[in-house]
């Protein structure tokens, strides 16, 4: 009985033993594609080692495609044009693209991996995203989940960037992580500060980079970013705006309405904020100022589950029935969203339903 046990132990030792090896040898085989050349846009080549996914690959020559999943097929960003050498479109692919982005060869950076010669065309303005060497300035508890993150910026030691617009932060390899990873957070500063950039992050249960933000990053730590990215700006119109926001969907529209503040533009405003109680409000004095110092706006914070202690006398329900209380005809209107891809579908709804052309509805959705 002994002896047949011993041989069964042995046996399949080296069957495991056959097939460590047989996995290294296809590693080094199989999986290795040599070098390859990826033409961007028909005039700029990178030499890069094929086998990794084309974001990747991209981002290790300092081409920067925005993904706020980091690379793990959860957010659709990272799409660029494939003119050839990707291989049939996947089926981690298919949740993120329409039918004519099916016909016209758009595909999720992140899910191809480069294993020969690619043609891609990526928007010209990517080429220009610039990778930053920061210091950490200032990290400020705004709510029990939300905290304000300030970088100095160290090399290059300026950015220009338009209000809307987001950055990508690099979390370091860490318990959480075996390897640099990045996410996709808006910047809450006025375009018109220079020298710095100001994000406010909310703590993700296991978020990659939220955790190391809240839980381990310092004042005077470095930090590696890269940007700016995004096209969720203020139109050049006079329409009135209605901007909603929630947590810390608050960052872009604190950035926008800096700006409209700073060069005096004009136009009417509302901002619904929402938030589930009180504990979830922040900003409230600075928003209250802005009343004061722009052409015409209006602050609406509004909670969802106020708690009897929360004493509070201001707007109650979901911020979508919020909005819809003060926005009976929304036909000449723009609007601004930044939230949880459920809330923007949520308000986009009702913005519809009360006349707001969809072609005027703008949003980044993270």
């Amino acid at each position: 009985m002994w002896v047949t046990f011993l041989i069964s132990v042995g046996t399949l030792c080296a069957i495991s033993t056959v097939l460590a090896i047989l996995m290294v040898i296809a590693e080094s085989t199989i999986g290795n594609y040599g070098e390859v050349t990826i033409t961007i846009n028909g005039d700029k080549t990178i030499q890069a080692q094929g086998g990794r996914s084309l974001l990747n690959t991209l981002k290790e020559a300092k081409v920067f495609i925005p993904s706020a999943c980091g690379g793990r097929g959860s957010c659709g960003l990272c799409k660029c044009k494939v003119i050839a050498g990707a291989g049939d479109i996947l089926p981690t692919e298919l949740p993120w693209l329409s039918e004519d982005e099916k016909k016209n060869n758009i595909r999720l950076s992140c899910q191809i991996k480069v294993k020969q010669d690619m043609q891609l065309e990526i928007d010209p303005n990517l080429l220009y995203v610039r990778e930053f060497r920061t210091r950490v300035a200032s990290i400020i508890d705004l709510t029990h989940d939300i905290k304000q993150l300030t970088l100095a910026l160290e090399a290059p030691n300026t950015i220009d960037f338009t209000a809307g617009q987001f950055m990508q932060i690099e979390a370091p390899e860490y318990e959480l992580t075996d390897e640099p990873v990045y996410r996709a957070y808006s910047l809450s500063s006025s375009p018109s500060q220079h020298n710095t950039i100001e994000m406010e992050i909310r703590l993700v249960p296991d978020g990659i980079c939220t955790t190391y933000i809240h839980r381990h990053l310092k004042v005077g730590d470095t930090m590696t970013v890269n940007g700016p990215y995004g096209n969720f700006c203020l139109s050049n119109t006079d329409a009135p705006i209605i901007c909603i926001a929630g947590g810390s969907g608050m960052a872009p529209i604190k950035s926008i309405l800096s700006h409209m503040k700073e060069q005096n533009i004009q136009r009417k405003a509302m901002y619904f904020f929402g938030a589930r109680s009180k504990r979830d409000l922040f900003l409230l004095d600075e928003m209250k100022q802005l009343e004061s110092e722009l052409f015409d706006f209006k602050f609406v914070p509004a909670l969802s589950e106020p708690a009897e202690t929360d004493n509070w006398e201001g707007e109650t329900g979901l911020i979508t029935e919020v909005v819809d209380r003060y926005t009976q005809d929304a036909t000449k209107m723009e609007a601004y969203l930044c939230g949880s891809p459920f809330m923007i579908d949520a308000c986009v709804a009702v913005l519809t339903q009360n006349g707001m052309p969809e072609a005027n509805i703008f949003y980044d959705k993270f």
